[in-house]
């Protein structure tokens, strides 16, 4: 007798997540019709994987997705928060929320910056739903991606990781 077993389901956020890495650019602008959703999906990620992975929003500052309750102190202005990205060493997942237009010269500069990262250092910078001026502003600077893109997907399981 054969038990047959239905395959798992791939991790939630997963796959966007692994998107987000492989960008080309370290500035991704991301599309999402469901925030609350996705980061709760990233934070349960992250904790599993125990990846850096961090949520930066205008009345909070910048806070880890993996420990709660973790701040990252002195960040809760977006300059002060993307100059810690920045000077980071670590390998690091920074999601922005709330962005509000105009931002500082220093400020866009320093997204400029991000995005431009040293092809060795892994450090992934994700504006969530970014103001259009913004994404203009940032250009092909910036890799462009959606949360939801509505395509069918066959998955498949190899080495313990869900591919497309």
């Amino acid at each position: 007798m054969t038990i047959a077993m239905a395959p798992a389901a791939p991790q939630a956020g997963a796959e966007i997540f692994e998107r987000i890495l492989a960008a080309p650019s370290g500035l991704v602008v991301l599309e999402s019709k469901d925030v609350p959703t996705l980061m709760e999906q990233v934070r349960t990620l992250a904790r599993h994987s125990g990846q850096a992975v961090y949520l930066w929003q205008p009345d909070t500052g910048l806070a880890s997705l993996r420990e709660a309750h973790s701040r990252v102190p002195e960040c809760e202005r977006l300059g002060n928060a993307l100059r810690y990205m920045q000077q980071s060493m670590h390998f690091g997942v920074y999601f922005l929320y709330g962005l509000e237009l105009p931002l500082s010269a220093a400020d866009a500069a320093m997204l400029r910056q991000l995005a431009r990262a040293p092809k060795g250092h892994l450090r992934r910078v994700v504006l969530i739903d970014a103001p259009p001026a913004l994404t203009a502003h940032l250009g092909d600077l910036a890799s462009h991606l959606s949360s939801e893109d509505g395509k069918p997907r066959n998955l498949r399981l190899r080495d313990g990781r869900w591919l497309t």
